[in-house]
């Protein structure tokens, strides 16, 4: 084993590992970065107790491997998923002490978030600093997704991502694992292991408390354990890692042991629960000690000097905070900016065609605009499960994409949902478009941290620096018979999360047209699929040609009426029409029936438009009555054209039960019928 480098635990084959010497200079600069963070902790608990700043996280004990870690990539050509601690790792890359204390102070020119999140969620995009969130462990899959992009590219780039021990509880940390170790991803894993998950210990978190060991069953993963407070082992260490990914030969994963020599956040007092004497064993080992002994032993500087240099940097840092202090926090006028793309990137070409070719079923439809949208842009990608020829997919919506452009754009993923959402936004930041697939809307649960913490607010939390345009599809519905957990309508969950937008077309065309632009544009789309209408001849349309594209935002009215209004989506269309027919037959009254197309964005005016001509409204959905989207879309209409109306809005939607049942019968009784739309019609126009 190479001198200097920590524990080994992987056997696969390496890079020869050259052990170098230091110049001065860079323990010079290493002193330096690590006396920065550390100082930045002091003043950033002065600041809060002046009031001038609201938390803060501690690096304290962490420096060292920040610093190595750092020193062996390149800024602004790797890519960078810090997590909470690594302030000394951001500094060394290049973020300033002035950009550092704004994020301190939560000020408007924080290039990392411009005060929208707390301080230490690090980002700068000239550095390739992706946007940091607060969940531990969603980094890791994203991290993958980035470094799947550099293997396409043919770059020799690398990834870092890093967290702390706690984090590898996570069920994505070994999701990441799992995809990094079998696709042979150039991405370093450093954990910074300080034993505590806040207050939980290690030995209450990880089996055999060894994050390490749990690596090496890893099949392809180079797995080192090392002491995170020296500066030349983890130098070492990252350096043979980094030069390891670069070479192809897959990922590495360092478990650095430090010391966590501060609380874990303002919040928090450690000392209720640790031992006087545990914290003074751990300032025996504080990397800045070990390191100012390095450095005089070796020469390199006396302890004058060395005060000295202190001094300097305290100047420095005295007037960041003081140059920080001066800058204003953003105006509230810029609280909605950023939860989308501008709108200058939806402006297409749209509806230039009129659908006018064979009749065409709405899978089949769905399936011609992947192949039409991946033939013209070649940086787009279809994954998910089972997806890959030659099954193309469940409902064989993706069949023949494998066939016509091969394994690398078109293929199966590991049958874990956060893993296949999670990397499609690594994938995006990495400027592909992911199209990607769960495989039914009632799986897709373990991706909800990755939708809702990461993609939705992705673009939001950066200030508009980093997007990620993933598309997710996704059948959704009842009525085939498919039980609890193949029938879900899952769009008044996910209507709640601004910064997605909400497709579920009705029909073959629309859906072509939806899809179509879903690839287009620069946010992020969950397209909702009902199943029943896959192959439904009620859902058969002209099929629209390739330069068709449908905006998102605009409702179709179905059929025109003047004395009630249907407001509905998916296959609730066809049951709506239906029961009209009953109702005009029996009363001889015209009712307007409106299929919204997306949920977000909503085409509002189509619906008032319609409330103000008829009086009368009744929303019909297949998802469950409470909460369900059409209490949203009736809480518009009370609130912009109630005086408009002549009876109460009425809505028809699911059962409120846990999920559909699989026996007919039950089935039935829990989804909307044609039979109770014609009896809410009925009492709604005789109101």
């Amino acid at each position: 084993m190479p001198k200097n480098l920590g524990k080994h635990l992987s056997s696969e084959t390496e890079v020869e590992a050259k052990v170098i010497e230091l110049k001065p200079e860079v323990f010079i600069q290493a002193l330096k970065s690590m006396y920065v963070a550390r100082q930045i902790d002091n003043k950033a608990m002065t600041l809060l107790k002046q009031g001038k700043a609201f938390f803060h996280i501690g690096v304290s004990g962490h420096e060292a491997i920040q610093v190595a870690s750092a020193m062996n990539f390149r800024p602004g050509y790797d890519w960078f998923y810090p997590y909470y601690r690594d302030w000394a790792f951001v500094y060394q890359l290049g973020v300033t002490l002035e950009e550092l204390f704004y994020s301190v102070l939560g000020r408007a020119e924080c290039p990392a978030t411009g005060g929208r999140q707390m301080p230490a969620h690090f980002g700068k995009k000239e550095l390739r600093i992706i946007t940091q969130s607060s969940p531990t462990g969603t980094q890791y899959l994203q991290a993958v997704g980035t470094a799947m992009g550099c293997v396409r590219d043919g770059t020799d780039e690398v990834v870092y991502v890093s967290g702390g021990d706690g984090s590898t509880s996570e069920g994505e940390f070994h999701e990441a694992l799992n995809w990094a170790s079998k696709d042979k991803l150039p991405v370093i894993f450093v954990i910074q292991n300080n034993k505590y998950a806040i207050s939980v210990p290690i030995y209450e978190q990880t089996a055999g408390a060894s994050v390490a060991k749990i690596g090496q069953g890893f099949y392809g993963l180079d797995v080192y354990e090392i002491d995170g407070t020296d500066f030349i082992q983890s130098y070492q260490t990252v350096k043979k890692a980094v030069e390891r990914a670069r070479a192809g030969l897959g990922p590495t994963m360092i478990v650095a042991n430090v010391v966590r020599l501060v609380p874990h956040s303002s919040s928090d007092d450690h000392r209720k629960y640790r031992k006087p004497e545990e914290l003074e064993f751990e300032r025996l080992n504080d990397p800045i000690l070990k390191m100012e002994n390095l450095l005089i032993e070796r020469g390199i500087l006396t302890k004058n000097e060395i005060e000295k240099f202190y001094s300097e940097i305290d100047n420095e840092i005295e007037k960041a905070i003081e140059k920080a202090e001066q800058k204003p926090y953003a105006s509230p006028e810029a609280v909605m900016r950023h939860v989308y793309a501008p709108e200058k990137t939806r402006q297409l070409n749209y509806e230039s065609t009129v659908p006018s070719g064979k009749p065409i079923v709405m899978v089949d439809a769905i399936n011609h605009a992947l192949h039409e949208e991946m033939e013209l842009n070649p940086k787009m990608l279809v994954y998910g499960e089972d997806i890959a020829d030659p099954k193309g997919g469940v409902f064989t919506a993706t069949k023949g994409l494998t066939v016509k452009f091969g394994k690398d754009r078109a293929f199966n993923s590991p049958l874990a949902e956060a893993s296949i959402v999670g990397t499609a936004i690594g994938l995006a930041v990495k400027g592909y478009k992911p199209v990607v697939e769960i495989q039914f809307g009632d799986y897709i649960w373990p991706a909800m941290m990755q939708i809702r913490d990461e993609l939705a607010p992705f673009r939001y939390r950066s200030n508009g620096n980093w997007s990620a345009p993933v598309v997710i599809r996704v059948p959704v519905g009842g009525y085939i018979h498919g039980g609890h957990y193949h029938s879900q309508n899952i769009e008044g969950f996910f209507a709640h999360l601004p910064g997605i937008f909400i497709a579920y077309p009705s029909n073959a065309a629309d859906a072509k047209g939806l899809l179509k632009t879903a690839c287009r544009i620069e946010d992020p789309v969950l397209f909702l699929e009902h199943k029943a209408l896959y192959r439904s001849p009620q859902a058969m349309a002209p099929e629209p040609d390739e330069n068709y594209l449908l905006p998102f935002g605009k409702a179709q009215v179905k059929k025109p009426g003047k004395d009630a209004t249907i407001i509905t989506w998916g296959l609730m269309v066809y049951k709506s029409l239906e029961a009209v027919k009953i109702i005009e037959q029996k009363y001889g009254v015209e009712i307007e029936v409106i299929d919204i197309r997306t949920i977000n964005p909503l085409d509002k005016e189509t619906i008032l438009n319609s409330v103000r001509k008829t009086s009368r409204v009744l929303i019909v959905h297949e998802d469950t009555l409470t909460a369900g989207f059409g209490a949203e879309i009736s809480a518009i209409i009370a609130s912009e054209a109630f005086e408009y109306l002549d009876a109460p809005i009425k809505r028809v939607a699911g059962l409120d039960i846990p999920g559909i049942p699989y026996a007919p019968t039950l089935e039935e009784a829990a989804l909307p019928q044609t039979e109770w739309i014609v009896k809410a019609l009925d009492e709604l126009i005789r109101y």
